[in-house]
């Protein structure tokens, strides 16, 4: 049950060691991998109260929600630290949970080296690999790219002077600078014994060999009900200074797997917001650009799926998404018959793209909601204001992204 003392690893098989989720490309808070179909994050309240009366028609736009677990941070004599994960009764009983606890394949990274440091700011996290198996290689193809030994420095999501930012990586930097920050407040702020309730959500890119991953953050607001006045104004004036006032989304975070270096190439918060209007779509064209081509077979799937996903927003009366983010999602490993470029004429900035035409139906993509921690409704456990209509907000930036690849879609 949730709630209990942990056990130890060795005395029992329901313990399982979490992972950084490497695939984890916007927000601040940290994902964490659970097994190969499932990632977890700590629980808030009012995003678990949106999951617990989740309307059936959002369901296919959603994660699916696998339940809780009580987690806890461990240290050993060296102060190396893991979270470890202790599933609760509601989560056994979903039964869809990878039976992958002991396995090697999970403990792909096991530990975390804290190195001295003047400031927290600079605080250097190194990730020991042990080993690849064979299960984790088959199971996602794309993950060979992560390097074997990783240090990440905060510094280096940052522009230079000339206002240049490092793109090309073989791995996506921004899950293992949320991870070092939240294990950094967990390990400064709690006891090993003091247990943490994580969301049991599906891994929606589990599927993809290498996911190319597009987080938006949606609608003209990001604060929510209960944010303090210092609070409110800081997130209203991001707002007005990124394409959140102007389009109604903002770039959050990407990473898109580069055919012709066989890298990803990442891009953070701090990018989307700097980038104007104009500079939203090309971000958005390079997000669908594989390396040297532009993928035109995947707007229509695309555009068919965000086009479904708006029908149904507006019908959800009462509901604020505020400050969540919306995921779309597609495989950069592509099918032969749609790799030919057809034309030539169309180009783009740092990408170098041409248009390629395939046929749509090979296509995997995905559009996914995330993010619910200010999400209210009527009836939410949670709630602090009673809204009237759907979502206008959220709408509008829907109808500008459907708009603005509809454009690319016809080559404007």
């Amino acid at each position: 049950m949730v709630g209990q003392s942990p056990r130890d690893p060795s005395e029992s098989r329901t313990t399982v060691l979490l992972e950084p989720f490497v695939h984890q490309v916007g927000g601040h808070m940290s994902m964490m991998k659970y097994d190969e179909h499932t990632v977890c994050k700590p629980l808030v309240s009012q995003e678990l109260s949106f999951y617990e009366s989740l309307p059936l028609a959002m369901r296919q736009f959603t994660p699916q929600y696998k339940g809780v677990v009580s987690v806890h941070l461990k240290k050993d004599s060296l102060g190396n630290l893991t979270l470890m994960a202790s599933p609760s009764l509601q989560t056994e009983s979903c039964g869809r949970l990878d039976n992958a606890i002991g396995d090697s394949s999970v403990t792909i990274w096991h530990k975390c080296k804290w190195a001295a440091s003047t400031s927290s700011e600079h605080t250097l996290v190194k990730w020991s690999h042990t080993q690849l198996t064979k299960t984790f290689k088959d199971s996602c193809p794309g993950k060979k790219l992560l390097r074997t030994d990783l240090q990440y420095h905060t510094d280096s999501l940052l522009e230079d002077a000339n206002g240049n930012q490092p793109e090309r990586n073989s791995y996506n930097p921004w899950g293992l600078h949320c991870h070092r920050q939240h294990l950094n407040r967990m390990s400064s702020k709690h006891n090993e014994n003091k247990l943490h309730q994580f969301l049991l959500l599906e891994n929606v890119v589990s599927k993809y060999n290498y996911p190319c991953i597009l987080d938006l953050k949606m609608g003209t607001r990001q604060h929510g009900d209960d944010a303090s006045e210092e609070k409110k104004a800081r997130q209203i004036k991001k707002c007005e200074q990124s394409t959140s006032a102007s389009l109604g989304v903002r770039i959050c975070g990407m990473q898109v797997y580069q055919a012709d270096t066989g890298h990803f190439l990442c891009k953070d918060k701090y990018y989307g917001r700097k980038l104007s209007p104009e500079g939203f779509r090309q971000t958005l064209r390079q997000f669908l650009c594989k390396g040297n081509h532009l993928r035109t077979d995947l707007l229509e799937p695309i555009i068919l799926r965000l086009k479904a996903l708006l029908s149904v927003i507006r019908k959800q009366s009462s509901y604020r998404f505020y400050s969540s983010s919306l995921l779309i999602i597609y495989d950069g490993q592509e099918h032969k018959e749609n790799t030919a470029p057809l034309d030539n004429h169309l180009h783009f900035q740092k990408t170098n793209c041409t248009m390629s035409h395939g046929s749509s139906h090979h296509s995997r993509v995905d559009v996914r909601m995330i993010d619910f921690a200010h999400t209210t409704f009527k009836g939410s456990k949670c709630n602090h204001t009673t809204y009237d209509g759907p979502d206008h907000g959220y709408i509008f930036g829907m109808e500008n992204l459907i708009k603005i690849l509809q454009n690319i879609s016809e080559g404007k």
